[in-house]
C-alpha cells in the first residue's frame, strides 16, 4: 500500500478512528490494532511474506527472553548469532543470492572454467532490509545489556511491524520506539496537527518534486546514448532531487503518520543538500541507517581509533557495506566506495566534525565560503548518484564519458519530456529549496510554532495542497522499496 494512493487515503482514517474512538481505553487493544493494521498494510503488496516478518518477530522475541536469564558468555553469544544469522540469512537469500551466484560463475569463467547454473526467480520482500535491521538492533542491545527484553509479545510485534515505517524506515532502535508501546497514549490535538503538516510536506516532496523529477531523470538515464553531456548533467541533477524528494518525503509521511497515533520517530533527514562537506552530508542523509552502521559496525571495528590503516579500513568497510545494503549491484558498491574516498581526507585530517552546526545560523544567506562549500559538496553528491542510478557499471561509465566530452558545452534539452515540463519542475525545485532553507534549523521545513504568522501558514498550506493536486504525479512507487 502506497502512502500516495487512494487505498492509504481510506486505510489511514479508518485505523485512526478505531484506534482513538474504539480502542483508546485499552493499551493492549491499541497495540493489537497496530499489529493487525500493519499486517494488512504489508499484505497489500504480497501476503505471503508476512510469514517472514512473523518468523523474525518470534525468533528475536524468544532470543531476547532467553538472554534475560542467560549469564554464560558462550551461550549468550550463541543466542546473539542465532538472531543475526536467521535475520541476515533471510536478507542474504532474497536480496543477494542471484548476485553472488552470477559473480561466482563469472569468476570461474574468467579462469577458463565454464559452470552451468541458473538463478532463481526470487521476489524481493518489500522492506526486508529495514525491518531486519530494526529487529537486529533489539537483540544486539539486549546482548550488550543496553535494553531490557520485553515480555509483551504484542508490543514487540507492533514494534517490528509498525506500518508507518515498516517498508522504508526510519530504522527505529528498540531503545527509542519499543518503550512507547508500553505507555498509555492520549490524543494530542497539537501533535496530530503537527503530524498532518509533516505529511503534507512529505506528499509535496514525493508527488510533486520526486514525481516530476523522475519523469525527466528516467527519460535521460534510460536513453542516455541519445543525449549530450550537458543533458546528462541535467538528468543527474534531476535524479538527485528525485531520490531526495522520494525518500525524505516517505520519511516525513511516516514520521507524521506516527505522530497521529501518539508516537515519536527519529528524524531521518536534516536538509542534507545544505551540507558543507561530505561528513556533514552523511550526518544529515538517511540518519537512521548511518547511525545504525556507526553504532553496530563502525565502532565495534574500532571506529576512528588506532592507526591510519585502521581508519582507512573501517571507513571503506562502513561505506561499502552501506552501498551493498542498498542493492545487489556493483554500482551500489562503487557508490559506497566513492563516498568513502570523499570522506577519508576529512577523517585523516581530523576535519570530519568541522561542520556540526546549522549552516548560516541566524542569517538569511550563507557566506561566500559556505556557499562554495555547499556547491562543492552538492556536486560531489550528484556525481556519486550517477553510479547509484545507473543500470550497471558499463552504463555509468558511458554516462560519465559522455558528460566529460565536448557535448558538455552544448545546450541541454530532453526531447522526450519537453521544455515546459523541465521549466515547471525547476520552479518546484527552487520553491522546495527556498522553503527548506528557511526551515533548515527545524525537524522539517513546515514545523511552525504558535508565534508564527497564521495567515502566512495557511496561505502556504493551501498553496502546497493545490500544487499537489494540480501538478502531482500520483501513485508512483517509492525508490527505496526496492532496497
Amino acid at each position: 500500500m502506497l502512502f500516495n494512493s487512494i487505498d492509504f487515503a481510506i486505510f489511514l482514517p479508518l485505523v485512526f478512528i478505531i484506534y482513538w474512538f474504539v480502542a483508546n481505553k485499552n493499551l493492549k487493544l491499541q497495540n493489537l490494532l497496530i499489529v493487525v493494521s500493519s499486517y494488512i498494510f504489508y499484505s497489500w503488496w504480497d501476503w505471503r511474506f508476512l510469514s517472514l516478518i512473523l518468523f523474525s518477530t518470534i525468533i528475536d522475541y524468544l532470543v531476547g527472553k532467553k538472554l534475560r536469564t542467560e549469564s554464560n558468555i558462550s551461550k549468550r553469544k550463541f543466542l546473539l548469532w542465532t538472531s543475526i544469522l536467521v535475520n541476515l540469512g533471510f536478507l542474504g537469500f532474497f536480496k543477494y543470492y542471484n548476485f553472488f551466484l552470477d559473480n561466482f560463475v563469472t569468476a570461474f569463467s574468467f579462469f577458463g572454467t565454464s559452470i552451468n547454473s541458473q538463478g532463481l526467480n526470487i521476489i524481493l520482500p518489500v522492506g526486508i532490509s529495514f525491518y531486519t535491521f530494526q529487529t537486529l538492533s533489539y537483540t544486539i542491545d539486549i546482548y550488550k545489556r543496553k535494553l531490557e527484553p520485553t515480555s509483551d509479545f504484542i508490543a514487540f510485534s507492533a514494534f517490528v511491524s509498525f506500518f508507518p515505517q515498516l517498508v522504508a524506515g526510519p530504522i527505529e532502535r528498540a531503545t527509542n520506539l519499543l518503550p512507547q508501546f508500553y505507555k498509555k497514549r492520549a490524543f494530542n490535538y497539537n501533535k496530530a496537527i503537527d503530524g498532518l503538516r509533516q505529511i503534507l510536506w512529505g506528499l509535496f516532496k514525493k508527488i510533486v518534486i520526486a514525481g516530476n523529477s523522475a519523469q525527466i531523470a528516467n527519460e535521460i538515464f534510460n536513453n542516455s546514448a541519445d543525449y549530450s553531456g550537458s543533458t546528462l548533467v541535467l538528468g543527474a541533477i534531476f535524479f538527485t532531487f528525485q531520490i531526495y524528494g522520494d525518500f525524505s518525503g516517505y520519511s516525513d509521511i511516516a514520521i507524521g503518520t506516527s505522530r497521529l497515533f501518539g508516537f515519536n520517530l527519529k528524524q531521518n533527514f536534516a536538509f542534507p543538500y545544505f551540507s558543507r562537506d561530505i561528513a556533514e552530508f552523511w550526518r544529515r542523509w538517511h540518519i537512521s541507517l548511518s547511525t545504525w552502521f556507526r553504532d553496530y559496525l563502525y565502532i565495534p571495528l574500532g571506529g576512528s581509533r588506532g592507526g591510519t590503516w585502521m581508519k582507512v579500513r573501517n571507513t571503506f568497510t562502513i561505506f561499502i557495506v552501506s552501498g551493498f545494503w542498498h542493492g545487489a549491484n556493483w554500482t551500489f558498491i562503487v557508490w559506497g566506495a566513492l563516498n568513502a574516498l570523499y570522506f577519508l581526507p576529512l577523517l585523516l585530517l581530523d576535519k570530519n566534525r568541522a561542520n556540526t552546526d546549522t549552516v548560516a545560523q541566524g542569517k538569511y544567506l550563507p557566506s561566500f565560503k559556505e556557499f562554495f562549500q555547499i556547491g562543492i559538496t552538492f556536486s560531489l553528491t550528484v556525481f556519486a548518484w550517477i553510479f547509484f542510478r545507473a543500470e550497471n557499471i558499463g552504463h555509468a561509465w558511458t554516462y560519465l564519458s559522455t558528460i566529460f566530452s565536448k557535448s558538455l558545452f552544448s545546450i541541454p534539452y530532453a526531447f522526450g519530456i519537453g521544455l515546459d515540463n523541465i521549466v515547471i519542475t525547476i520552479v518546484f525545485i527552487v520553491i522546495l529549496t527556498i522553503i527548506e532553507w528557511f526551515g533548515r534549523n527545524k525537524k522539517y521545513a513546515l514545523e511552525f510554532n504558535q508565534k508564527n504568522n497564521k495567515f502566512f501558514q495557511w496561505v502556504l498550506f493551501y498553496f502546497i495542497a493545490i500544487t499537489i493536486f494540480l501538478f502531482g504525479q500520483q501513485e508512483q512507487g517509492f525508490i527505496y522499496f526496492q532496497f
